[in-house]
């Protein structure tokens, strides 16, 4: 059994430069909804060996248009290290599917076999990816389901990040 998320949480060493986006509500109604928030997110946890959870990213978006997107995700152990990494390059594709109130985007791969191709990743995984990406008030969620573009790990690392303090969360 896995220890419990507050004991990663204790040591998380977050330095987020986090700037979001205006919404509908700041500019009237007929404004399209946006995002623009930048992440650095670093948390240790040890339970019987060390690990390292690391990620990187930048977002902005503008209701289906993707200005900027990259993201890397990487778990490092003692002897090993696994990473997924995803940017605009990949073929992307962006999706409004949020409201006024909660702004959130479906961002996923137009072709994923030729983007994992184009990586040169050789093992065998599904070729789905979406990831979704959710504002809710000062807090930014990034919720993954995308082994297409992980080397030989699963899937990135669900995280949410406090865009007003920097804070970072790991899902597990």
């Amino acid at each position: 059994m896995k220890p419990a998320l507050p004991a990663l949480l204790l040591t998380v060493a977050a330095q987020a430069l986090a700037q979001a986006g205006g919404t509908p509500q700041d500019a009237g109604a007929s404004a399209v909804p946006q995002l623009s928030a930048k992440f650095t997110c670093t948390a240790k946890r040890d339970d019987g060996e060390p690990l390292i959870h690391a990620d990187t990213g930048e977002v902005k978006l503008k209701g289906d248009r993707i200005e900027a997107f990259r993201w890397e995700s990487a778990v490092h152990r003692s002897a090993h290290g696994f990473d997924c990494s995803i940017d605009e390059g990949d073929g992307l594709a962006a999706e409004f599917i949020g409201d006024v109130e909660r702004p959130a985007w479906r961002i996923s791969l137009q072709d994923a076999a030729k983007a994992r191709d184009a990586r040169g990743y050789d093992f065998t995984l599904r070729l789905n990816c979406t990831i979704r990406v959710v504002r809710d008030g000062n807090m930014l969620h990034l919720k993954p389901t995308c082994p297409a573009l992980c080397g030989s790990r699963g899937n990135f690392t669900e995280l949410s990040v406090d865009l007003s303090t920097g804070a970072c969360k790991y899902e597990e």
